[in-house]
């Protein structure tokens, strides 16, 4: 959608005021009195090297290493006083030592990347993801690789899970979590038709977690207490078509102490995703599930999966909220860019939710809505197609928006950005796809989140991620592989497509 200068943005009560004219976007700040929130386990600090700030590690699995076309890499850019810094970050490939393996064309090292804490040693480790890797000649059978933090930078690594035949494609997709409640962090690993689990990723040792027909693509996967149960639960959501036939489903997984396993408790049939954000929208302790750019993918019309089909027309959100009573997703919401309170307008293509985040921006003690719209047309007519837009939303009382789920008043209850904002360097071009991959975290260690938001297609698909100090334009800083001094390629890095969490 074309961006629309002059336009006001107002936030709910009880959270910050922002103004955006002419591309000037200010922000007061919150009240000092917040809501309290219900105690809920922390997510895995992004703090790699043990010196207090999350770091930030962006998969590319596009890079050539060592001569080797598409053998891949992650490149680990580290926070400090001024958040996230260009200097002294470091590229783990499969020649860094202790990683096992050696690049290989195709091998893909990078295609997803999860942050978690494998062994408790208060650091944060690397799980990666290379689903084109041969394993004892079974090709693409994929391996996902456990790298462990350790003061100043890096140190053990070892394999966590091995494709058992070719084309099995472990690592396409990853999440980290514990999932059978033991305190240690368990690895889902997502593989061609199946997904897998690792309780124990200090070594290979998967079981099955749950296997259909995907239709050889990746999973989208994430984590998240949904059922109030007090153990942290998979959601999984997949597509297939013409294969001979179309499925798609929206599930979430959780552990059977009796069977030893993940079995479904949750499924929504019909729906499709292209990302997942879990969060406590409405600060009542539990955990609520969005489903980004949500679209009906089999044609039955048997349950609405994304809500109204009008809310899903360039890119629609779907909010499963959960529910104490362990009905979750009884109380559901959908919203578009032209739903009342969201900026912008929304138009085919705009993607919408392709990428979507959580996290608490305005400090009332809910999380906010983070939303890429990729495809997001910026400028007078919307002559720069695809260049791409990020919005906030803040969570209330009762979720996304105001109390009424709705505003109705035309007014805004969050903000939108993109490369032509004032304070954000760059500027946008047709194609850029700002908005394409989200993160946060404490990179400046001030207390509250920033904001990574990737441009993969930017400087003919070089790429770059964009970090947002508070989630905010002002003081925002543009990584490049120039600016990151990465080694030259012949072929385009899209360097943040795959920005780990």
């Amino acid at each position: 959608m074309p961006h629309r200068p002059g336009r006001r943005l107002h936030l709910a009560a009880a959270t910050a005021t922002v103004a955006l004219t002419g591309g000037l976007l200010t922000v007061a700040a919150p009240p000092a009195t917040a809501a309290p929130r219900a105690e809920r386990p922390a997510p895995a600090k992004a703090d790699f090297n043990g010196d207090g700030y999350a770091d930030l590690a962006v998969g590319v699995p596009a890079a050539t290493v060592g001569g080797k076309a598409a053998a891949g890499y992650v490149s680990v850019v580290w926070g400090g006083p001024r958040g996230l810094r260009a200097s002294g970050n470091v590229r783990i490939t499969q020649s860094t030592a202790n990683v096992p393996g050696t690049p290989e064309a195709r091998d893909r090292f990078g295609a997803a990347v999860a942050v978690t804490d494998v062994n408790g040693d208060g650091h944060a480790d690397l799980a990666i993801g290379a689903p084109g890797e041969d394993v004892d000649g079974r090709v693409d059978a994929g391996n996902v690789t456990v790298v462990y933090g350790a003061d100043g930078g890096f140190g053990a690594a070892n394999s966590a899970g091995r494709g058992a035949k070719a084309k099995d494609a472990y690592g396409n997709a990853l999440a980290a979590a514990d999932f059978n409640g033991d305190k240690r962090a368990d690895l889902a690993i997502g593989g061609t038709d199946k997904v897998v689990v690792n309780y124990d990723p200090r070594a290979a040792r998967t079981e099955p977690g749950m296997g259909n027909r995907m239709g050889g693509r990746a999973p989208v996967l994430s984590t998240g207490d949904f059922d109030d149960d007090g153990l942290t639960d998979l959601a999984v959501a997949y597509y297939t078509k013409q294969q001979p036939y179309t499925q798609s489903h929206v599930m979430l997984y959780r552990y059977d102490k009796q069977e030893r396993r993940l079995l479904l408790s949750w499924s929504n049939s019909n729906g499709a995703t292209s990302a997942f954000a879990t969060g406590d929208f409405n600060g009542d302790g539990l955990d609520d599930l969005a489903l980004g750019n949500c679209r009906e993918i089999a044609d039955e019309n048997i349950d609405d999966p994304c809500g109204p089909e009008e809310l899903t027309k360039g890119g629609g959100v779907h909010i499963r909220y959960g529910n104490p009573n362990g009905s979750f997703g009884s109380r559901a919401q959908t919203l578009n860019q032209d739903t009342p309170g969201v900026p912008g307008a929304a138009e085919t293509g705009d993607g919408f939710g392709e990428a979507v985040a959580a996290a608490d921006v305005n400090g009332d003690g809910r999380d906010d809505l983070i939303v890429g719209a990729p495809g997001e047309a910026i400028g007078s007519g919307g002559g720069k197609k695809a260049a791409g837009t990020a919005t906030v939303l803040f969570g209330g009382e009762k979720g996304i928006l105001s109390a009424d789920d709705e505003l109705g008043d035309g007014v805004a209850n969050g903000y939108s950005f993109h490369q032509d904002t004032y304070q954000v360097p760059g500027a946008a071009e047709a194609g850029d796809r700002f908005g394409a991959a989200l993160a946060t975290g404490d990179h400046d260690k001030d207390g509250k989140p920033d904001l990574a938001v990737s441009a993969p297609g930017e400087n003919a698909s070089s790429g770059g991620v964009w970090a947002a100090p508070g989630a905010v334009p002002p003081g925002t800083t543009a990584l490049t592989p120039n600016s990151l001094s990465l080694p030259a390629t012949s072929a385009p890095l899209t360097y943040g497509a795959v920005l780990g969490r």
